[in-house]
């Protein structure tokens, strides 16, 4: 509980800070259009951040206090798993601090992402394993299908995980599990849980499977099987992936509850699909509070002396403190930018993109209510004829949102975009005859519409270097109807 209550306080002093993230604005644009599914993610959390912004509004502490306190949830329930496969005091600290501090999870405990429950579902799976081991109820499989439904419903990672833990399984005592209808049951609930999304996806011409055709051919960063592994160990820490890579030898050798050996499997399977596939290393990062709790155990076995126990811990700490900046926004902008050119190390973001001053998962925190700003003083600079048939039309979806979002006090219009899911929403009966958009190509502009001019210009120094330093412009008369031109702006990425 200690351990919990010190992840809760770490996110209350730093989830304030920078500004919302790309992805969060669009999640409360898609909360606000309440539906089964969207193009690139299912529905519980686009509902649960447009709640939070209700609630909250552009205040970011409140609107960030869910993950802070799911995080929470998943560093004490860490602890605890590691004491319910039989580990003392010391692994419980051990594995709860490595997921206190971890950079991955100090992310998912910062944005409001679909990552959001990943941690704490996927280890909520292993604990109904254990404690299906341990007590021989093959109830639990209903908890199984439950937790799994759920996570289904926030993202659809763990329909990977899912068949690679069933492979671990084989390999355990469990596989009798086959024999009885409980598993059966379990595999009912999750599918009835998930069905309204899937009917969604299959109304909508499957549009995820578009979306991860397009992030695994060439939008991800392609690494080697070895470099993928080490991107592991970035993300989760030197330390913490000593602890995790000992909870993997621990499933393997000479385990205490047979159902540790599934881990392991399903580690190396998910490790060896992911990287074929391209997809981005964190994808992994779920897995690890799970692997953590057994390698915590297993070197509480090794680490007899109370001195270097607590050697091993403080090292942890002091580590993770010294890289936390690098994922909790904790330091000034400023402040931060000076301590990484000091380390001289930049975090990658998993995509071929330029950076600028900042990793992206800062930058794609600055610029938006910016951006909203200077596109409103080009709004309402247009002469009122045209003020009523204009639109701002996003290049993405972190353009258009930031529109929606803090556009709405500035008396701006709705945006398009072609973006994911705003395709889907079409051009909300615009026409084209006024379009502003930001950046581009003016040749392009000069084949598609009857005339185009500059009328303002994006400045946000710390912004990723594609969101910035570019004009504004206003493009009048769309050589054809834009909703005859809109199957042409279609972009699932």
């Amino acid at each position: 509980m200690l351990l919990a209550f010190a992840s809760l306080v770490l996110h209350l002093l730093a989830n304030a800070h920078y500004g919302f993230f790309r992805d969060e604005l669009y999640f409360i644009v898609c909360g606000d259009r309440p539906d089964w599914g969207y193009v690139d993610q299912p529905a519980i959390v686009p509902l649960l951040a447009s709640w939070s912004h209700a609630i909250f509004g552009e205040f970011l502490l409140g609107f960030r206090l869910l993950p802070a306190l799911v995080m929470a949830a998943a560093v004490g329930l860490t602890s605890e798993f590691a004491r319910v496969v039989g580990g003392g005091r010391f692994a419980q600290w051990l594995a709860g601090s490595c997921v206190l501090l971890g950079p991955i999870f100090l992310i998912q405990g910062v944005l409001f992402s679909t990552d959001l429950f990943q941690a704490l579902t996927w280890l909520a799976l292993g604990w109904v394993l254990v404690r299906l081991e341990q007590t021989g109820d093959e109830r639990w499989w209903l908890a199984f299908g439950a937790i799994a439904g759920f996570s289904l419903n926030t993202k659809y990672l763990i329909a990977f995980y899912l068949p690679a833990l069933a492979v671990g399984l084989l390999a355990t005592p469990q596989r009798k599990s086959l024999l009885r209808p409980w598993v059966y049951l379990g595999a009912l609930l999750a599918g009835v849980m998930v069905m309204p999304n899937l009917l969604w996806q299959q109304a909508h011409g499957w549009p995820f499977m578009e979306l991860g055709n397009a992030a695994s051919s060439g939008k991800n960063i392609e690494f080697s099987p070895l470099a993928f592994l080490l991107q592991q160990i970035l993300l989760t820490g030197p330390l913490t992936a000593f602890v995790w890579l000992c909870g993997l030898w621990a499933g393997v050798v000479r385990p205490k509850l047979a159902v540790a050996r599934a881990f392991p499997i399903a580690w190396l399977s998910l490790l060896l699909a992911f990287d074929a596939s391209h997809g981005k290393a964190y994808y992994l990062s779920a897995i690890y509070p799970t692997l953590l709790a057994f390698g915590a155990v297993r070197i509480e076995e090794w680490l007899g002396s109370v001195m270097v126990r607590a050697a091993a811990l403080a090292c942890v700490v002091v580590l993770g403190v010294l890289a936390a900046p690098f994922t909790l926004p904790i330091l000034p902008v400023g402040v931060f930018v000076r301590y990484q050119q000091a380390i001289g190390f930049m975090p990658s973001g998993g995509e071929h993109q330029t950076l600028g001053a900042l990793p992206q998962y800062y930058a794609d925190m600055f610029g938006w209510r910016e951006m909203a700003e200077q596109v409103a003083a080009a709004y309402w600079s247009l002469p009122a004829q045209d003020r009523a048939r204009a639109v701002f039309f996003g290049n993405n979806y972190g353009e258009a949102a930031a529109i929606d979002v803090f556009g709405r006090r500035l008396g701006l219009p709705p945006a398009i975009s072609g973006h994911n899911n705003y395709y889907l929403w079409g051009p909300r009966g615009h026409d084209g005859s006024v379009i502003i958009i930001v950046g581009g190509s003016p040749k392009h502009y000069a084949e598609l519409f009857s005339s185009f001019e500059i009328a303002g210009r994006i400045v946000a120094p710390y912004a990723m270097p594609y969101e910035t330093n570019k004009p504004i412009y206003v493009l009048r008369g769309l050589k054809l109807p834009l909703p005859d031109y809109w199957p042409q702006v279609k972009v699932y990425r």
